[in-house]
């Protein structure tokens, strides 16, 4: 869960603002999900690559010759969807690409955030590199423009079927190049032709296919899940942290984390986790306790830590590399290949692997929450030790009793939230496009989860912390002890009973600030 420093050329160019920042080329070379991320969070300059830009630009005038030919070509001379059929004069090709963003730009909702807009761009740029999507050099000159003046289209979060391409969002996304729609500039929307305005940029003419190219494939639901992936990483080694912590607090054996135990499993992942235990464990004497079951039979959600988080772990390498993959191959229909004279119609508009592969990590996440809040209630129990709900003392105080209850809520809410979207159709455009992933809904649902895992995660982390401090015998390891000093600079010792959601709140701040970073420390 390392992150890869960017191989990609960099460069030294004026930001729009007067400071300098690094140029980013875009290039033929197969990007990380963690690089897609780091350019979408520092926004640095974006260029393209000498030898992409021809191939662009090879692209668009193989559109203009073939554009004027007696023949049905998708996209370029005919409608969209069922109207596929429809032949449009040659004198309305332009407007029908015009007419085709704002008639699909029909999203709803709040706004996505304008890394999920930039990681969407930054996808779509990767798609138009290869050349086949007939769109011209112009049109995606604009769109780098706009990224580098740091005006990025406003995108509503709903309206995608994940499949026929993200027509709805992607059309907002494309709104800008045409002086419509909304963008962010400065930390603020407004609408995108005062935008271009003050840029002094005058809104383009789509040419034949643009329109068609910019909305089609499913680079926002791939962006959503770029963010996810990325996220999940860091949640996943926040996990085996905050289980370190709640095994010294709980006074667990020793066993289940050896290495000779886990020599005798072909699951390499399960060995990973537990040679994390081992280091984050290390000079603990939680395993030699009076509070210690005396048959070091723990509970499963200590015992079976290294072959659940394992399990999670194996998921998140299989979505990782389907995401990748998904990131860097051609997402749009048709497709134009110049060097074979040849259309090709065909369905690489299909969100189905990002579809799938954002289900089961969402089953995987939902997993992982509920281990914890398992480890939360044992921590709770009143056994090994410890006072009944961690309270100091029991009765008066009720202690950290009703935060279970709270993680108890949102593993319910994942446990719904992790049923698959994609296990849905819903026929779209007369029959035309019958079969539809529903990718979008397994992003929204997986972010929903996402969000209920970090807070069951730094609930977790508030009792284990409690449990080590009422554990008077326990030496922690000295991971845990550097973990619990920045810890209770935050989040005070609970003495006495307070309004626990603020220390709930704090713990996920907590977590959020050092996620990233304990997550690269550990395996």
């Amino acid at each position: 869960m390392t992150t890869t420093e960017p191989t990609h050329r960099t460069g030294r160019a004026p930001h729009a603002g007067g400071e300098d920042r690094p140029t980013v080329e875009i290039t033929f070379e197969r990007y990380t999900v963690e690089e897609l991320y780091r350019i979408a969070v520092t926004a640095p300059r974006l260029a393209l690559a000498p030898d992409v830009a021809a191939k662009i630009e090879a692209g668009g005038r193989y559109i203009e010759r073939i554009s004027g030919e007696d023949r049905h070509i998708y996209g370029v001379n005919t409608g969209f969807g069922s109207l596929c059929e429809t032949r449009i004069d040659p004198a309305e090709m332009v407007d029908l690409q015009h007419k085709h963003l704002v008639s699909h730009a029909c999203g709803v909702g709040d706004l996505v955030p304008e890394r999920i807009s930039r990681l969407a761009m930054l996808v779509k740029l990767l798609t138009f590199r290869a050349g086949y999507s007939g769109i011209t050099l112009e049109t995606v000159e604009r769109l780098l423009e706009l990224w580098n003046a740091d005006v990025i289209p406003a995108v509503p979060k709903k309206g995608s079927v994940g499949a026929s391409g993200d027509l709805a969002p992607l059309a907002h996304l494309a709104l800008p190049v045409i002086g419509l729609g909304r963008v962010h500039v400065r930390g603020e929307v407004v609408e995108a032709a005062g935008a271009l305005a003050e840029l002094g940029l005058q809104p383009l003419r789509l040419r034949p296919k643009e329109g068609l190219a910019l909305t089609n494939g499913v680079q926002y639901i791939n962006a959503l899940a770029v963010d996810s992936v990325v996220r999940c990483g860091e949640l996943i080694g926040s996990a085996d942290l905050t289980a370190s912590l709640s095994i010294q607090g709980f006074s667990c054996a020793d066993t289940f984390y050896q290495r000779i135990l886990h020599e005798t499993s072909l699951h390499p992942e399960r060995g990973a986790v537990a040679a994390n235990l081992r280091n984050l464990l290390e000079g603990s004497n939680h395993h030699t306790l009076p509070g210690c079951n005396i048959a070091q039979e723990d509970p499963y959600s200590f015992r079976c830590v290294p072959q659940v988080h394992g399990a999670v772990r194996q998921t998140y390498a299989h979505v990782r590399t389907v995401i990748e993959q998904e990131c860097n191959s051609v997402s749009d229909n048709p497709l134009f290949f110049p060097e074979h004279d040849r259309v090709i119609l065909g369905g690489n508009l299909h969100g189905e692997s990002t579809a799938f592969a954002l289900d089961f990590l969402a089953i995987a996440m939902s997993e992982l929450a509920n281990i914890a809040e398992r480890r939360t209630y044992q921590l709770l129990s009143g056994q090994h030790g410890l006072p009944d709900f961690l309270a100091p003392r029991p009765g008066l105080d009720s202690g950290l009793m009703v935060a279970q209850y709270t993680s108890a809520a949102l593993v319910n809410e994942n446990k719904v939230l992790a049923t698959p979207a994609s296990i849905d159709t819903i026929p779209t455009c007369q029959l035309q496009e019958d079969h539809v992933s529903m990718g979008a809904t397994s992003a929204y649902k997986l972010d929903t989860i996402l969000d209920n895992c970090e807070y069951v995660l730094a609930i977790e982390l508030l009792a284990a912390a409690q449990a080590i401090d009422l554990n008077e015998e326990l030496r922690t390891s000295e991971w845990a002890a550097r973990v619990l000093r920045e810890f209770r600079a935050r989040v005070p010792r609970l003495d006495e009973d307070r309004q626990t959601s603020i220390d709930i709140e704090r713990s996920r701040d907590h977590l959020r600030t050092h996620r990233a970073a304990w997550a690269a420390a550990l395996a």
